[in-house]
């Protein structure tokens, strides 16, 4: 008779219990403890290398800047504005939602074409005029790394340079500066988002330069800013200008001619000889009809464009010293041990931990 097959028994998955836990923990504890020295060690070496990294660490520089955009949102002049259209001017005042309206101020302070045109002007350093591209290459010490680069040291950054002429090798350095500083070093801000103060704050390991960038970033950005706001009322004043001075030889001319042909036909008696001096009398009050008009909408159209120019009040300008922000000593004793310490000990623990478990 078979005997029935003995079905071999299944080995149940390893269950820790709390008990378990706490012998762990202990044994943990007591390696600790044994090894106390050593981990006090570690804190000591970590101690010193946050000491060494606190004096070697250049200080950072901080430059702030702090201004109002106040934009006209209303048109004032809507009521005369018929009056120009008569004569096809538009005096605008009308507005819209633009590159410059609400926060988008913030992330255009912060866009390639205003960091780029900045970073191309020129400074005053040392006696010597360079561009900040320079000067910012300068202050992180780029050309020492670059030196075994034949092509990287021969980049250079003039100020006010022809943009179209650039390498790629120049436009992918810059380009690498514009990163870098728009994503480290510099911050745009609105401190109170019901309001229309706005901070722009740049930090630099060179105190020239943090200042200079701020202070040129926000000019260079506030003059397109008033440029773009005003070019179409501009240009209205333009034409209506162009248009009163044309009128205004016209008139001048025709007033001289008028008195010509007065002093040339003083007889009386001679009807037709009058004829000209009336044409010309005719024609002198239609151009001053005219010219008066135009005159009226050139005030009207300046009126508006004074409207429309936003105004730009600074606030807070950078002024040196500027404020300093370094890794002190205590910070880097601080750090360093306790770094150190918790190398060791994560060390020891990975190392108890991986040979329970190859046991």
């Amino acid at each position: 008779m078979e005997q029935p097959t003995q079905q071999p028994e299944v080995k149940e998955k390893d269950e820790i219990s709390l008990k378990d836990l706490i012998l762990k923990l202990q044994e943990l504890v007591n390696l600790l403890l044994r090894k106390w020295l050593l981990i006090v060690i570690a804190g000591i070496v970590g101690a010193g290398l946050g000491l060494f990294y606190s004096s070697t660490r250049k200080p950072v520089y901080m430059a702030e800047l702090t201004f109002v955009l106040e934009d006209s949102k209303s048109n004032s002049l809507g009521a005369y504005s018929s009056i120009a259209s008569q004569f096809g001017i538009d005096v605008g005042g009308s507005s819209g939602v633009g590159v410059f309206s609400g926060d988008n101020i913030l992330l255009f302070l912060k866009s390639r074409l205003m960091v780029e045109k900045t970073l191309l002007s020129p400074i005053q350093y040392q006696g010597k005029e360079m561009s900040f591209a320079e000067l910012y290459i300068q202050a992180n010490n780029y050309r020492k790394g670059w030196a075994k680069n034949p092509e990287l040291a021969k980049i250079t950054f003039p100020a006010n340079p022809d943009r179209s002429k650039f390498s790629v090798l120049q436009d992918s350095v810059l380009n690498t500066i514009f990163e870098g500083i728009t994503k480290n070093d510099l911050q745009i801000t609105k401190p109170d988002k019901k309001g229309s103060f706005i901070n722009v704050a740049c930090s630099s390991l060179n105190e020239v330069f943090a200042k200079g960038f701020t202070i040129k970033l926000v000019d260079e950005a506030t003059t397109f800013y008033v440029e773009t706001k005003t070019k179409r009322s501009k240009a209205n004043v333009d034409l209506l200008q162009a248009k009163a001075d044309s009128l205004e030889r016209l008139l001048n001319k025709k007033a001289y001619s008028a008195a010509v042909s007065k002093d040339l036909n003083l007889n009386p008696a001679r009807s037709v000889a009058s004829v000209e001096t009336e044409v010309m009398t005719r024609d002198k009050a239609l151009l001053q009809t005219a010219y008066a008009q135009v005159v009226q909408n050139l005030e009207l159209s300046k009126m508006s464009m004074a409207q429309e120019t936003p105004l730009i009040q600074i606030i807070d300008s950078p002024i040196l010293p500027l404020k300093r922000k370094k890794f002190g000593w205590v910070k880097g004793i601080f750090f360093g041990g306790l770094l150190g310490g918790f190398v060791v000990i994560g060390t020891l623990v990975g190392r108890k931990v991986y040979r329970d478990i190859m046991a």
